[in-house]
C-alpha cells in the first residue's frame, strides 16, 4: 500500500528508480552473477512462513474436531484437488502438492506488494541498505526461476512418458502433418521451428505474465505514493483492495498453467 507519512517527492523519476533498484551483491553490478539479496531474502521468508504454517497445522491436526486454520487449509486443499482432477490427465502423486505449493508460495510473495511502499526500504536504510525491493515476483529472476523449474518437470515427464525418441519425434511431425514421406520430410523444418517455439513459450509466457502484472501493480502503488499523504489513503485503499484480487488471480493462473502443461506431458500415460 502507499500510506507514506512524507509529502510527495519533488523528483518522481528518482523516487521510482530508487524503489525499482534491487539490493544486490555485488552492488550495482548488473551482470549475470549478480545476486538480488532482497529477492532471495523475502522469497525464502515467504517459503519459511509456508513451511512453518504447514508444520504447525500438521502438528495439531484433529480429524474429529477440525477448526480454525485447519478448516481453511482443508477447504483449500480440496479446492486444489478439484482443479487437479478436472485438468490433469494420468496419475501422479506429485501434482497435487506441487500445485498447492506453487499457489500458496506465489500468493505470499505477491502479497508483499500490500506492504507500505516506503516502510521496509526506510527501515533497511537504518542498517545501511540503500536499495530494497520487497516483492520477489517483481523480479524476473524469481518468475523465470519458477517457470524454468516447472519447465524442467515438463521435459522430464515428457521424456519419461513418451520416451526420448517419442518426445523429440513430436518436433518432426507436429503441428503440420502429412500422409506421404516426401511431404513429411519437407515439413520437418517448419515443424521443428514451430514446436520449439511452442515449447519455449511455456516458461516465457508463465514468467512474463506473473512479472508483468506484479510489476505494474507495484508501479501503481509508487505513483500513488507520489501524491500528498492526505490524498493517498483513498486511491491507495481502493487499489489495495483490487490488488488482492490481482495477486490471488496471478497465483491461481500460474498454478493452472503448471497443472495443464504437466497434464500434456502425461497424455501418453493417460492413454
Amino acid at each position: 500500500m502507499t500510506h507514506s507519512a512524507a509529502p510527495a517527492t519533488e523528483n518522481p523519476t528518482s523516487y521510482i528508480s530508487h524503489h525499482l533498484e534491487n539490493w544486490s551483491l555485488p552492488a550495482h553490478d548488473g551482470g549475470f552473477w549478480t545476486f538480488h539479496l532482497d529477492t532471495l531474502v523475502f522469497g525464502w521468508l515467504c517459503a519459511g512462513l509456508l513451511m512453518f504454517i504447514a508444520w504447525r497445522i500438521g502438528k495439531n491436526l484433529d480429524a474429529d474436531n477440525p477448526r480454525g486454520m485447519q478448516n481453511f487449509l482443508e477447504a483449500f486443499v480440496e479446492f486444489v484437488q478439484t482443479q487437479v482432477k478436472d485438468m490433469f490427465a494420468g496419475t501422479n502423486p506429485l501434482i497435487g502438492p506441487l500445485a498447492f505449493t506453487v499457489f500458496v508460495w506465489i500468493f505470499l510473495m505477491n502479497a508483499m506488494d500490500l506492504m507500505p511502499v516506503d516502510l521496509l526500504p526506510k527501515l533497511a536504510s537504518f542498517i545501511g541498505v540503500d536499495y530494497l525491493k520487497v516483492v520477489p515476483t517483481t523480479d524476473l529472476s524469481t518468475t523465470f526461476g519458477l517457470s524454468l523449474s516447472v519447465f524442467i518437470l515438463i521435459l522430464y515427464y515428457n521424456i519419461k512418458n513418451k520416451g526420448l525418441a517419442g518426445y523429440f519425434g513430436l518436433f518432426l511431425t507436429h503441428p503440420f502433418q502429412a500422409n506421404n514421406i516426401v511431404a513429411k520430410i519437407l515439413l520437418m523444418p517448419a515443424n521443428i521451428l514451430m514446436t520449439t517455439i511452442e515449447e519455449l513459450s511455456k516458461p516465457v509466457s508463465m514468467s512474463l505474465r506473473l512479472f508483468g502484472n506484479m510489476f505494474a501493480g507495484e508501479l501503481i502503488f509508487m505513483l500513488i505514493a507520489l501524491l500528498p499523504w492526505w490524498i493517498q489513503f483513498i486511491p491507495g485503499g481502493i487499489w489495495a483492495i483490487f490488488h488482492i484480487l490481482v495477486i490471488s488471480l496471478q497465483a491461481f493462473i500460474f498454478m493452472l498453467l503448471t497443472i495443464a502443461y504437466l497434464s500434456v506431458a502425461h497424455q501418453d500415460e493417460a492413454h
